[in-house]
């Protein structure tokens, strides 16, 4: 096990202590606090939420703190436009396809019937209670309010309470029962559409609101919260880590990040994906929850560099994660589209271009990536889809080259060159951020951990495959393309990719004295992938040492300029090795 791998990693925000309330009970005498200030005879409170927050937990905390106020709730959906309507105007983004749609440009006010929303704003202003409380996805229509709350959730607490039952698509005429389907609505249309919504929004609330933790959350003013944002993107940090078994899920993640053991094995591990990850901020004792996403969309240039920012916008463009098939099985064997062909069917400005660090790997461990030389396409494809027919197996290594993998192997994956890991790896996945665009080609005749098919894309697959990327082009350009760059005492750098085609860079160091890293006007993702433990410090002394131990992920936002990297702890005085990423500028 790793001696120390931090599962519940936080940042500490300096003096913001007084600002941040846990709890009903504390959120309530604060809210109650406020309105006092305010001395109106009535109070008007809009609270803005994100797709999936639990509204009527919110509104009995609600009624609960107001309890000696008069009090009355305003729905702001029930302006919104009928279920059926709202899947008619999204329907081709969505498509028939259970993964893919098209991402859509959609605002929120293209979902609210202008009638309703007049009367409901004269409902507010006709009330005579004391409060008036205004809550739903659009509740920022209705009113600019008195006071503004916004209600946000983590990404993947929304895929829990969709994999839960608990919620659906946002205004879905019939909820559905299939949780790809549900993801799909929310990556193409709901997070998209609620993010426009935020990022015009949430430099003007008054409070901001953790509701991830059921009956439990969190709230900090909105001053405190641009505060904690602000101090995270000039110092080292890393994501809120989640695990999720798959049905070729490995042993190594729960054995060496010490997860409990489950009902499937471990197959991804996420710590590196701020679209989905969180962050952890601590005021006091207070802990808040916040997606990473939001340090994206408003501190872009500190944390991502300007020259990324230009080329991508408020984006994060980089992506780690893991994949275990230690003790598992194969991947789907896959293919990624061209940026051409991303863009125009799917509405993504660039393509998931990716490699496998391989972190740790059994004996006899092997890599399918690029195709055989001489092999007949059309043959290929016709095999292809006798196997998805359910006939015959598909005969991969007649087709698909095979590679041993070893630990600290660093396989480039263009987009369009066909691959999976097979069985016996430890990949740390190192690739671009449209993190769902992978066609499955073939995958072994499994069925999902749901019961269900996995979702083949040979439609997709067979347009986008490089039937040029054969086996003397893979091994020259895609296999440990390793070359050291510089060296000192005590150190050395590498360069092990990515492909040239491929706009991120990687770099390794193995040191067992300090190292300098200079910024190139790109963030930088880093992990440990060898060692038990290392010291990041500024070379300005502008942040406190940060502590990584093996296999962390961690970032380092654009805006720190110099570090240095050295072993600490049990490390000190040894040699231990980091897999850096950034964007070529």
């Amino acid at each position: 096990m790793s001696p120390g791998y931090d599962q519940e990693p936080f940042i500490s925000i300096h003096g913001q202590d007084d600002a941040a309330w846990a709890g009903y009970p504390a959120i309530g005498r604060e809210l109650v606090s406020a309105v006092e200030r305010l001395g109106k005879p009535k109070t008007v409170i809009v609270l803005e939420c994100y797709p999936g927050v639990r509204q009527e937990e919110i509104v009995e905390g609600c009624k609960q703190a107001f309890a000696s106020f008069s009090l009355e709730v305003r729905q702001a959906e029930e302006a919104a436009l009928p279920p059926s309507e709202v899947d008619r105007k999204i329907g081709r983004y969505m498509t028939e396809d259970r993964v893919f749609g098209y991402l859509s440009s959609f605002r929120i006010e293209e979902f609210y019937d202008a009638g309703k929303l007049h009367e409901l704003r004269g409902s507010i202003e006709d009330s005579s209670a004391e409060i008036v409380l205004v809550i739903g996805f659009g509740a920022s229509l209705a009113a600019r309010g008195d006071l503004l709350l916004y209600a946000d959730l983590a990404r993947w607490e929304i895929q829990r309470r969709y994999r839960g039952q608990e919620i659906g698509g946002w205004r879905e005429m019939r909820p559905e029962d299939d949780i790809l389907k549900r993801y799909k609505r929310g990556f193409f249309f709901e997070w998209r559409m609620a993010d426009r919504l935020k990022k015009g929004l949430l430099a003007d609330v008054d409070y901001y609101l953790d509701t991830n933790a059921r009956d439990s959350p969190v709230m900090v003013t909105g001053r405190a919260l641009f505060e904690g944002l602000s101090q995270t993107a000039v110092r080292p940090f890393r994501l809120v880590p989640y695990f999720d078994p798959g049905v070729w899920g490995g042993q190594w993640l729960e054995k060496h990040i010490g997860l409990p053991k489950g009902d499937n094995p471990y197959a991804w591990g996420f710590d590196g994906v701020p679209e989905e990850n969180s962050l952890y901020f601590l005021y006091g004792k207070v802990r808040l929850e916040l997606p990473a996403i939001n340090l994206v969309f408003f501190r872009a240039i500190e944390l991502l560099g300007e020259n990324v920012y230009a080329r991508f916008g408020a984006e994060f463009p980089i992506r780690f994660d893991f994949l275990d098939t230690i003790g598992g099985q194969n991947l789907s064997l896959q293919v990624h589209p061209s940026t051409e062909y991303i863009h125009e069917h799917f509405g993504m400005m660039y393509t998931q271009d990716e490699s496998y660090y391989i972190l740790d790997a059994e004996p006899g461990a092997q890599v399918y990536l690029g195709l055989r030389e001489n092999i007949s396409s059309e043959d290929m494809i016709a095999d292809l889809h006798t196997a998805q027919d359910g006939k015959e197996p598909f005969p991969a290594e007649r087709y698909i080259q095979k590679f041993p993998a070893s630990a600290h192997d660093h396989f480039l994956i263009p987009a369009g060159t066909v691959h999976c890991s097979a069985s016996g790896c430890m990949v740390l996945e190192i690739s671009a951020t449209p993190y769902i665009f992978t066609f499955k080609l073939w995958d072994w005749n499994r069925m999902g951990l749901d019961g269900r098919p996995r979702p083949v894309h040979l439609k997709h697959g067979e347009q986008v495959i490089r039937w040029d990327r054969t086996t003397a082009w893979t091994e020259a350009e895609c296999v440990n393309c390793i070359e050291q760059i510089a060296q000192g005492t005590g150190w050395t750098e590498e360069r092990t990719g990515l492909h040239n085609l491929q706009f991120i860079e990687t770099r390794r160091h193995w040191f067992s004295e300090a190292v300098s890293h200079e910024q190139n006007g790109s963030v930088h993702m880093l992990n440990l992938v060898s060692g038990e433990e290392a010291a990041v410090e500024s070379m300005d002394g502008s942040f406190e040492p940060f502590v990584i131990r093996y296999a962390e992920t961690f970032i380092v936002p654009a805006a720190v300029g110099g570090y240095t990297i050295r072993p600490s702890g049990p490390s000190e005085g040894r040699t231990v090795g980091t897999i850096k990423a950034y964007v070529r500028t």
